[in-house]
């Protein structure tokens, strides 16, 4: 990154979460489209959620492959590349003749979308660490999460004047200012003296010692797990609140990005608190608040209970991953910066690999039940505790 934006925390971060942004923008810029999809394809709901299924798997496993090559071969270049295949695909998408091409296209752009998190994430590695990464990835997590709130809103008006390919026509636009951003914006952060040799076993070594490292895997699978709670409300809310509602498309949207601000005001929270406050302590407060609205989520779900409850409970859910997200990456690449594209990557794999498991999940009892979104999400915050009881605080308490 030049000098310039580096001098400059929030330029810097304004400059990451343009491509850390590429994410949710892939994801949820066409959720609003989803009914009139079905129609288009003549197909069902949980066909149509699949084509969020296969977008979040080509997420997730694109990071596996971007975040090695980003060790190897520096930032710049692969970030480069995946972002002219980004552009390309995503016209692909816009003009795909049947869902079957449609699904396959987007596991692809997904893939190629992978690059902007995993490389974004690793360049913020080379940079910071300790409670100077703590404070950045909030700032950088309060800015990228302003790609939720405007994504499903920006579709939306898209699709007032065009059908459901302009999403995608402007995602390919997205895509090009992406890559002159890249060319014209992008410095290299990794020198060649701190890159890792570039063979396939080198690769699997890496993986390998980051999978045996409990406490990394520990904080990478209740960030993980927690996502995927996530993934399952972006998938099951818009039949959820349309459907059964009655919310219109317009107002989905905008509900939607509402969530985003518990996102951000979480992550404002630890930002506020990093550097006055132990992580860990931050860390427990997040995963805490989690259970706690997961379990509210249930209980509206179970007593068919009034949309403001709902809604309220996914609001503060949306804060206790606004809190985690940042101290849980900061406290898994603590002792990462070697292989930081490597770590970046399962951090971000497990979010969207989890996330494709719950996704079509809520869709199983059709698109007019919400009990499978209640117990998929109530489900997530006690995996997210059970894993960070037996891998962080069992090993902590043992060494005290």
């Amino acid at each position: 990154m030049n000098v310039k934006a580096n001098n400059h925390p929030v330029l810097f971060a304004l400059m990451l979460s343009a491509f850390s942004a590429l994410g949710p923008f892939t994801v949820d810029m066409y959720l609003s489209s989803l009914p009139q999809m079905m129609d288009y394809f003549s197909t069902n709901a949980s066909m149509i959620q699949m084509s969020l299924t296969a977008s979040l798997l080509g997420l997730g496993i694109g990071q596996l492959v971007a975040g090695p090559l980003s060790d190897v071969y520096g930032r710049r270049r692969p970030l480069l590349i995946f972002m002219v295949l980004y552009l390309l695909i995503s016209m692909g998408c816009a003009f795909s003749p049947n869902i079957g091409i449609f699904i396959i296209l987007r596991f692809i752009q997904g893939f190629v979308a992978s690059a902007g998190l995993v490389i974004s994430r690793a360049i913020v590695r080379d940079r910071y660490s300790g409670v100077e990464m703590v404070k950045f990835i909030a700032l950088l997590t309060m800015i990228s999460n302003i790609a939720p709130l405007i994504s499903p809103t920006a579709g939306s008006a898209v699709s007032t004047f065009t059908s459901w390919s302009g999403v995608f026509i402007f995602l390919g636009f997205l895509g090009i200012f992406l890559t002159g951003m890249t060319v014209w914006g992008i410095k290299e952060s990794l020198p060649a003296d701190r890159r890792v040799p570039g063979n396939f076993m080198e690769v699997l070594r890496n993986y390998g010692s980051l999978l045996r490292d409990r406490g990394f895997m520990g904080y990478a699978l209740v960030n993980g797990i927690l996502f995927s709670g996530v993934f399952a409300y972006v998938a099951g809310t818009p039949f959820i609140y349309q459907n059964m509602y009655g919310i219109s498309p317009q107002l989905f949207s905008v509900l939607f990005a509402l969530n985003g601000l518990g996102i951000i005001l979480g992550s404002q929270f630890v930002k506020r608190l990093a550097g006055r406050m132990d992580e860990r302590r931050i860390f427990q407060i997040g995963l805490q608040l989690a259970f706690i609205t997961t379990a509210a989520i249930l209980i509206v779900v179970l007593s068919h209970g009034p949309f403001f409850l709902l809604f309220i409970s996914i609001f503060l859910f949306a804060a206790s991953i606004g809190i985690i997200g940042p101290v849980s990456f900061t406290l898994a690449m603590e002792s990462q910066g070697h292989i930081a594209g490597s770590a970046a990557a399962i951090l971000g794999t497990l979010q969207f690999a989890l996330g494709a498991v719950t996704a079509p999940l809520v869709g199983i009892a059709g698109e007019n039940s919400a009990l499978p979104f209640g117990v998929t999400i109530f489900m997530t915050s006690i995996l997210a505790v059970i894993s960070y009881l037996i891998l962080v605080k069992r090993p902590a308490l043992a060494s005290q």
